[in-house]
């Protein structure tokens, strides 16, 4: 465990990496899961035909290789990327494609009843997303975002083959130097899943925060009938 001790500061700053490198992929995944997913909802062709080329495009083609093409193919068609940015556009649009799908199809899930009672009650379809079919939808989609921010967790050893210095990286620069190959790659192994627990826990934080939500509504909507009972 010498190297370990010995390479701990440069193990510590690969995690920050990994750490940066995550959240931004997670903020990118988030923003494009709802954009596509959204997309692909609608009545427009012009809308939902990008979102589904898109979708497939993504999930079809290798991660990896997206990876590569962003950072070592572009600068061929003129357009240069930093290692980071490549890195956090890949992971993001991949796993924003998986996402969009969790979107589009827990939307699609809700009873057509609400849709319908909405529509009766003369709401425009941004409306009828905006306070009806999301605020059902988000709870219902939070396992499902879970998994793929462990994913995309896991996939961010994968940036260190465009040569950002993150965990895997800086663990296999001191393994270069020392040798010591079980240690440090058990190491970065443990801090991985302790990762992952943390992306765990926040995510049923947040599962058990939106049901404590609804029941409050649920408990508050009997009190505000029968205080119109008594009102009238």
């Amino acid at each position: 465990m010498d190297a370990v001790f010995n390479y701990s500061g440069l193990l510590v700053q690969g995690l920050s990496v990994t750490i940066l490198v995550t959240v931004l992929g997670a903020a990118l995944t988030i923003v494009v899961a709802f954009t596509a997913g959204l997309s692909g909802l609608s009545a427009r062709r012009w809308l939902r035909w990008p979102s589904t080329i898109f979708v497939e495009f993504f999930r079809g083609s290798g991660l990896l290789v997206q990876m590569f093409w962003f950072f070592y193919a572009l600068p061929f068609l003129g357009i240069e990327l930093a290692p980071l940015v490549a890195g956090v556009l890949a992971l993001g649009l991949n796993e924003g494609a998986y996402a969009a799908e969790v979107v589009r199809g827990t939307i699609r899930s809700r009873a057509k009843g609400q849709t319908e009672a909405a529509i009766a009650l003369g709401m425009t379809p941004a409306l009828r997303m905006r306070r009806i079919l999301l605020p059902q939808s988000i709870p219902a989609m939070l396992p499902a975002f879970g998994n793929v921010m462990i994913d995309l967790l896991k996939n961010t050893s994968l940036v260190s083959l465009v040569t950002v210095s993150d965990l895997t990286w800086r663990a296999f620069t001191a393994r270069t130097v020392t040798g010591q190959t079980v240690e440090l790659f058990l190491t970065i192994l443990v801090l991985y899943y302790l990762l992952s627990l943390l992306i765990g826990w926040l995510i049923r934080y947040l599962e058990k925060r939106f049901a404590l939500d609804r029941k409050s509504l649920a408990k508050a909507r009997p009190l505000k009938a029968l205080a119109g009972r008594f009102s009238s």
